[in-house]
């Protein structure tokens, strides 16, 4: 139903990781001190083992990246992110469906996480080898330029959220957005933002239909999406 992804790093973290390894249910209220000295890092009521997280990533991500290094040593986080996914053969991954169903996924802040830690200590090896932003920037503005109409469906907020109602402004903005956030708008973020201050930016258009939709993610898009699956 979408022609691109604009993701964070810690997507590809946790989609990778969790092909291999499972993280588990927890409270919001266990003591991060016991977590800690046990090794178990807490994303909020989820549990991530250290097994689960970082050392599966870099057993599972170095070979990989030496794979993909031998067949090309520059490459755009787009293509990476096709890369991976054509490599990871999880039907619960979502790089992996990406690649399968020919969906760009586009990562901005690629060195901000697990799987930017491991590029970094790969080219530490191989200093040749070149993650590429500006070709994601070069093929995002001709995928806005080209476009007759242009919607997102925003989940959270952060860098994803900016960078595609960034991109979108040089086409005088979006025509249709859906937002879903738990972030709050009287502290300024744009994580916080509602759609309609975008439209001071020209990020959105004047006239675009749009909503805000205040909570939690998982509760709230299988039930915007449920009814397109019908």
């Amino acid at each position: 139903m979408f022609d691109v992804v604009i993701t964070t790093c810690g997507t590809l973290d946790h989609d990778i990781a969790r092909c291999f390894q499972d993280y588990y249910h927890g409270s919001f209220a266990l003591d991060d001190r016991e977590l800690h000295r046990k090794g178990i890092n807490r994303l909020g009521n989820v549990l991530v083992p250290n097994e689960s997280y970082g050392i599966v990533l870099e057993k599972k991500l170095l070979p990989m990246l030496a794979e993909i290094y031998r067949e090309q040593k520059t490459l755009s986080t787009r293509e990476l992110c096709g890369e991976i996914g054509r490599r990871l053969e999880n039907e619960d991954s979502i790089l992996f469906w990406a690649a399968k169903n020919r969906i760009p996924v586009f990562v901005p802040g690629i060195t901000d996480g697990a799987v930017g830690s491991q590029i970094w200590m790969f080219r530490q090896k191989h200093p040749d080898f070149m993650i590429d932003v500006f070709r994601d920037e070069e093929e995002l503005a001709r995928i806005v330029f080209e476009a007759k109409k242009g919607g997102a469906l925003m989940i959270g907020g952060g860098i994803s959220k900016h960078h595609t109602i960034w991109w979108n402004q040089f086409r005088d903005g979006l025509e249709y957005v859906i937002a879903i956030t738990t972030a709050v708008e009287y502290d300024g973020s744009l994580s916080g933002a509602r759609i309609r201050e975008a439209i001071s930016w020209g990020k959105v258009k004047e006239d675009a239909a749009h909503v805000t939709i205040e909570g939690d993610a998982t509760v709230l898009l299988p039930l915007v999406v449920a009814p397109f699956l019908a």
